[in-house]
């Protein structure tokens, strides 16, 4: 199948759409400069009816910005077979009047080589590698829908990796994550010290078939300068997910990722989890300019009851710089709020109220 017409087709969670219409303010001698970005608008509702300590919120509809963002892409030909490339992404609140505040925070920094026969080795604030090469078939939402692991898995800052060139569909990858106490006093230090979390695996694709098989050692250092990027639960994570294109319109993937209990593990909150098995099936059909997605995960947690998620989406382009969307998901958290307080029948299903997102974007 053309994976390209999925990709295109799906304006919303892989960003193809921004790649798309990025434009080149500076390309002479080898040196080239894109600037692209998005203004995404919508309304937003439902979701979790408790927070972390078990008090309710109001989940009622409001008017959101969907992850508007501005970045500029750069790249240098060294040689025939070697580009210095870097890249600079910021994230911006465009639903509300931030002048004091301006940009919210960088998504992306980082700088690297690339090389057709030797591979490419990065450095800075970037997606997990575990998310770009393994997980990504079910990475299909602009907001909430994935179970497996994203991009911020023990990522996005203060990372290194390499990848290596297409070897005859395989793409073998290794990403390491470096935790810091550089600076902090006796009592700001957790005393564990310098941790590096490193991250691997291979993908293969070619033709109608990807697969991913990929491992990551999800300690539980929390960057907390970073959004809360990391936290593990201290136990070794592995996923094994695919894809398969039946025809130019139809694409459908399945997957199943686990992480290791580790009985000394302390609960932060409602969304976060210990040991667990999931299994996700889900599809991708698409029709002129219309996009449809649909998701199911079984997840199995270690002492917690079985759960069952889904989530639905559906996509139109108006224009190739322009598109609305809509997205329902259910993610259907375990019956806890926190190690220490079970709330059992009170709350049977933290997301009771279905979430739902509708909206649109502008990418330049």
């Amino acid at each position: 199948m053309k994976k390209t017409l999925l990709a295109t087709a799906i304006v919303g969670a892989l960003g193809a759409s921004a790649a798309a219409q990025a434009a080149t303010v500076y390309d002479q001698d080898g040196t080239k400069l894109d600037i692209y970005g998005r203004i995404a608008m919508g309304i937003a509702g439902g979701g979790p009816e408790f927070n972390n300590d078990g008090n309710r919120v109001d989940d009622g509809a409001e008017f959101v910005d969907v992850f508007s963002r501005l970045g500029l892409r750069m790249s240098h030909e060294v040689s025939r077979d070697l580009t210095a490339f870097g890249r600079l992404e910021w994230r911006f609140t465009g639903d509300e009047n931030r002048s004091d505040r301006g940009f919210d925070s960088i998504r992306q920094s980082y700088l690297g080589l690339q090389s057709d026969q030797f591979g490419t080795f990065q450095a800075g604030n970037f997606d997990s590698f575990y998310n770009q090469f393994v997980s990504l078939p079910f990475d299909v939402y602009i907001d909430r829908g994935l179970e497996f692991a994203g991009h911020r898995k023990q990522s996005r800052g203060d990372s290194i990796g390499y990848y290596t060139p297409d070897l005859s569909g395989f793409t073998a990858f290794l990403q390491l994550k470096h935790y810091s106490e550089r600076g902090l006093t006796e009592g700001e230090q957790s005393g564990e010290g310098s941790v590096v979390a490193p991250q691997g695996g291979v993908r293969y694709a070619q033709g109608p078939v990807t697969v991913g098989l990929g491992f990551v050692e999800d300690v539980e250092r929390l960057d907390t300068n970073s959004r809360g990027n990391g936290g593990g639960n201290g136990e070794m994570m592995y996923g094994l997910i695919g894809s398969y294109d039946f025809t130019d319109q139809f694409s459908a993937r399945l997957g199943y990722e686990t992480r290791d209990n580790n009985s000394g593990y302390d609960l932060r909150g409602a969304t976060d989890e210990n040991g667990y098995d999931k299994v996700g099936l889900g599809g991708t059909f698409t029709t002129g300019p219309w996009a449809f997605t649909g998701d199911f995960y079984n997840v199995e947690r270690d002492g917690e009851e079985t759960s069952k998620s889904w989530a639905l989406g559906s996509y139109y382009n108006v224009s190739s710089s322009f598109d609305v969307f809509l997205e329902v998901a259910d993610a259907d958290a375990s019956n806890r709020i926190n190690s220490d307080t079970d709330l059992g029948d009170v709350v049977g299903d933290l997301t009771d109220d279905v979430y739902w997102l509708t909206g649109a974007r502008y990418h330049f």
